[in-house]
C-alpha cells in the first residue's frame, strides 16, 4: 500500500507495483475508485473494536538486512488497544528467538493483520512505531482497510497457559534447508501468513510493510526441494502482497501448528507465475502462483500459548484444487492430441431423446482442461460400420467438474447416436481426444450474456451456466445471464430442472425462460414455460432490455438462423452474436469475417505423400479436399465436422503447403493443416502429410 508519506483522496492508495498488476489484470480503474472509498488513513470504530477483541495479531516486519518476517504476537483480548482512530498500542508476547524482538524500534514500519477465525473476519493496518512505554508499543496508523473472508478456515481458540509464559519453549532451531519436521508442518497446513515490504528509492529502507493471510486445502503449498509453490486465488483485487513482490521479491512466510503452538518462520525470495503458466492452469481455482525460494528458516517449539480447534473449511477453499490433481491434469495436457480411453461411470436420461454419459479417464490421469461450451471428439465402433466412427459432442459438464459429461440426442438416422443409446452401458470404454472449439463463454466478462438454445443445442449452455455459477462463488462476480431454452415438448426438453435450480441459486443473476412449441395437458404458463411457439423478435422485445449483451446460439440450423435473423431485427449487432454449428449448416450472416474470406489459390496437380501410411498418389483439383482424397485411397483420418470448425482433422505438414477453399476456424498449430477444407497450395507440387 502507498503509505510512505500518508495519503489523501487526491493521491492513489496504491503504489506502483500494485498499480502495475491491477493494470495487467484489467481492474486498475475500478480499484482506484473502490480503493479511495475503502482504504482509510484512520481506523473506523468497528475496526478499533475488532483489534481490541483479538487474542493474536500477525506482524509483518523486516530485519536490518532487508529480510521480511511474519511474527505472531499474542495476548488476552485487550492486549491491543486503540486510544483514538489513528493509534494502536500493542502489549503482547512473542516467543524467544522471534526476530520481531529486534525490530520494535521507533520509526520502523510494520504491517498488522488481524484475523478472527470464528467469524472469518480479517482487517489490515499499516503502521509506524511512534514509541514505547510501560503500556506497550505505540503505533501510528498509515492505512486501514478490511479484507474479504475467503479461504479462512473457522477455528475456536483457547489459552493453554498465560500468553507471556514461555517456560516450556525449546531453543529456536535455525536452518537453510527444509528438514522432515518443517516439510511435515507445511504439508499439513491449510493456512499460513506472508509478510512483504515496499522499499524506498535506495532499495535499503522499507517505506511500508504488509502482512497477509493465505488459505487452502491441506497440501495446497507444494514442496519442491527448498522451494515452495503456492497457488494464488481470487481475492479483493488490491494485490498488496503481489504488488510488493513485483518490486521487491523478498518475503517472509509463517506456518503455525494450531494444535501444538509450534511456529515455523521462513524468509526468502519469490517469483510470480502468471495465469498462462501450465502449473497455474492445471491447479483448480488458481489465478497465479508464488514460487518461494528459502533463504533461511526458524523453528520455534511451543512458541505460543494459544491453541486452536478446527471447525470447518471456507466454502471458497472447497472450490479449489490440489497438487495431485494438478499433476494429473498436466499429464493429460501432454496427451491433448492422443486418443485416450474413458470409462462410462454413469448414464442419465435427461429427456426422452437425450442421454448423458459421464466419462472418467481409464488411464488414471486427469482431465485436459476446457472452456465452457467446447466439445469432445470421441471414437466408437458401431457394429454396423466397417471402421471406427468419429463424432464431436459438446461437453455438458463444466470445467470445474471432476468428470467429462456428453449429452447425446438419439437421432433416427444417426448410427453413432443410436449405438451410444442402445449398445453402451456403465463400465464400457469410449475413446476421446482433448476438448476443443472456439465457441465458449468468458465468465470474467461483465457484459450480460443471452444464451439461446434449441433442442440438443442446450448442451453447451448447461455447461456455460454451471461454470458461471462456479466462478461466481469463487470470485464473487457472477456474469448476468438470460437463457432462452426452446424444445418441441417438455418430454424432449433436457436439463429443465437443472436450469431452474441454477437460476434459483444465482441471486437474481440468471433468468431462465423455457419455450415450448406445444404444451401438454396440465402444463402451465409461467411454470412449465414462458412462451408457446417459436423464439422470435417479439419475444426478445418483450423480455430483454436490448442493452449491451453477448448472444450465444446453439441448435438446429433452421432454429439458429431464425434466432439470428430475429436478433438482427431488434437491432443487435452481428459482432455480438456467437454461434455453434457443426457441418455445413452454419449461419448466413449479414456481415461476418467469413464473408470477407477469399479462397486461397490452389495447385492444379500435386503429388501427395501420406508418410505414416506409406501411400503416394497424384492429386488434381477434381479430387477435392485432402480428407476426401485420403478416404478415397483407403485411409481413415480423424474428423468431426468436415467444415473446418472443430479441428479434429488437424494433420502435421512435413513438406509443402496447403491452401484453404473455405475459412478454417478450428484450432490448429502453425505446422498443421485442417485437411477437411484444405488442398495443395499453388506451387506446392509435392505435399507430405503425417498421416
Amino acid at each position: 500500500m502507498n503509505v510512505s508519506a500518508g495519503w489523501t483522496l487526491d493521491t492513489s492508495p496504491f503504489h506502483e507495483g500494485e498499480l502495475q498488476i491491477q493494470e495487467r489484470l484489467g481492474v486498475r480503474e475500478r480499484m482506484e475508485t473502490f480503493g479511495r472509498k475503502t482504504i482509510r488513513s484512520f481506523m473506523p470504530d468497528q475496526h478499533r473494536t475488532f483489534y481490541e477483541n483479538l487474542p493474536f495479531v500477525v506482524v509483518g516486519h523486516i530485519e536490518e538486512d532487508g529480510a521480511p518476517f511474519a511474527s505472531i504476537v499474542t495476548g488476552r483480548p485487550g492486549f491491543l488497544t486503540s486510544p483514538d482512530p489513528v493509534s494502536l498500542v500493542m502489549d503482547g508476547a512473542t516467543a524467544p528467538g522471534d526476530p520481531l524482538a529486534n525490530g520494535l524500534r521507533e520509526g520502523r514500519p510494520l504491517g498488522l493483520l488481524g484475523l478472527e477465525f470464528a467469524t472469518r473476519r480479517r482487517n489490515r493496518v499499516n503502521v509506524t512505531i511512534s514509541g514505547s512505554d510501560a503500556d506497550g508499543v505505540h503505533l501510528s496508523v498509515g492505512q486501514s482497510f478490511g479484507n474479504c473472508p475467503q479461504y479462512i478456515q473457522t477455528r475456536a481458540f483457547d489459552f493453554k497457559r498465560a500468553p507471556e509464559d514461555f517456560s516450556g519453549a525449546g531453543e529456536p532451531v535455525s536452518f537453510e534447508h527444509f528438514d522432515d519436521e518443517a516439510i511435515s508442518l507445511i504439508a499439513e497446513a491449510d493456512t499460513f501468513f506472508i509478510a512483504s515490504a515496499l522499499l524506498d528509492e535506495t532499495g535499503d529502507v522499507a517505506k511500508g510493510v504488509d502482512a497477509s493471510h493465505r488459505g487452502g486445502k491441506p497440501g495446497f503449498v507444494k514442496i519442491d526441494g527448498d522451494r515452495l509453490i503456492i497457488p494464488d486465488y481470487a481475492g479483493n483485487n488490491h494485490y498488496n502482497t503481489l504488488g510488493n513482490l513485483l518490486l521487491n521479491p523478498r518475503a517472509g512466510l509463517t506456518f503455525v501448528d494450531f494444535e501444538t503452538g509450534r511456529i515455523l518462520m521462513l524468509t526468502g525470495t519469490t517469483e510470480i507465475l502468471w495465469d498462462d503458466d501450465p502449473l497455474v492452469k492445471a491447479f483448480k481455482g488458481a489465478e497465479r502462483a508464488i514460487v518461494f525460494h528459502l533463504t533461511r528458516g526458524l523453528m520455534l517449539d511451543d512458541a505460543t500459548a494459544l491453541r486452536f480447534t478446527f471447525n470447518d473449511y471456507s466454502a471458497n477453499t472447497l472450490l479449489t484444487g490440489d497438487w495431485e490433481s494438478a499433476e494429473k491434469t498436466l499429464a493429460a495436457e501432454e496427451k491433448r492430441n492422443e486418443w485416450r480411453p474413458f470409462r462410462i461411470v454413469r448414464m442419465v436420461d435427461e429427456s426422452t431423446v437425450i442421454r448423458s454419459f459421464y466419462l472418467e479417464p481409464e488411464d488414471g490421469e486427469g482431465l485436459a482442461g476446457f472452456q465452457a461450451g467446447q466439445y469432445l471428439t470421441i471414437r466408437v465402433a458401431p457394429a454396423c460400420v466397417a471402421k471406427p466412427a468419429i463424432r464431436t459432442y459438446t461437453l455438458s459438464s463444466a470445467p470445474s467438474d471432476p468428470l467429462y459429461r456428453i449429452s447425446v440426442k438419439r437421432e433416427a438416422d444417426g448410427e453413432v447416436s443410436r449405438h451410444l443409446h442402445d449398445a453402451f452401458k456403465v463400465g464400457d470404454l469410449i475413446e476421446a481426444r482433448a476438448p476443443r472449439g472456439d465457441f465458449f463463454i468468458n465468465t470474467d466478462e461483465r457484459r450480460p450474456a443471452v444464451l439461446i438454445a434449441g433442442g440438443v443445442g442446450v448442451t453447451p449452455m448447461i455447461s456455460m451456466v454451471r461454470q458461471v455459477i462456479y466462478e461466481g462463488a469463487r470470485t464473487r462476480h457472477t456474469r448476468p445471464l438470460t437463457i432462452f431454452h426452446a424444445a418441441k415438448t417438455s418430454n424432449e426438453r433436457g436439463f429443465f430442472e437443472d436450469f431452474r435450480a441454477l437460476s434459483d441459486t444465482s441471486g437474481g443473476k440468471i433468468a431462465y425462460l423455457p419455450v415450448l412449441s406445444a404444451a401438454e395437458d396440465g402444463e402451465k404458463a409461467g411454470l412449465d414455460y414462458v412462451h408457446l411457439g417459436r423464439i422470435n423478435a417479439e419475444l426478445f422485445r418483450a423480455t430483454l432490455a436490448l442493452d449491451d449483451y453477448d448472444f450465444f446460439l446453439c441448435g438446429p440450423a433452421g432454429f439458429m438462423q431464425a434466432a439470428y435473423d430475429a436478433l438482427l431485427a431488434v437491432g443487435v449487432s452481428d459482432a455480438r452474436i456467437f454461434a455453434e454449428a457443426f457441418g455445413p449448416a452454419s449461419l448466413k450472416r449479414v456481415a461476418t469475417k467469413a464473408q470477407s474470406f477469399q479462397p486461397e489459390e490452389s495447385a492444379d496437380t500435386a503429388v501427395i505423400h501420406f508418410s505414416e501410411s506409406a501411400v503416394e498418389q497424384g492429386w488434381t483439383k477434381r479430387d477435392g479436399n485432402l480428407l476426401s482424397f485420403a478416404e478415397s485411397h483407403g485411409l481413415s483420418p480423424a474428423y468431426g465436422c468436415r467444415s473446418g470448425s472443430c479441428g479434429s482433422c488437424a494433420v502435421k505438414i512435413r513438406k509443402g503447403a496447403v491452401a484453404y477453399l473455405s475459412e478454417p476456424t478450428g484450432p490448429r498449430e502453425a505446422d498443421e493443416a485442417l485437411i477437411c477444407c484444405a488442398v495443395p497450395a499453388k506451387d506446392s507440387e509435392e505435399l507430405e502429410l503425417e498421416l
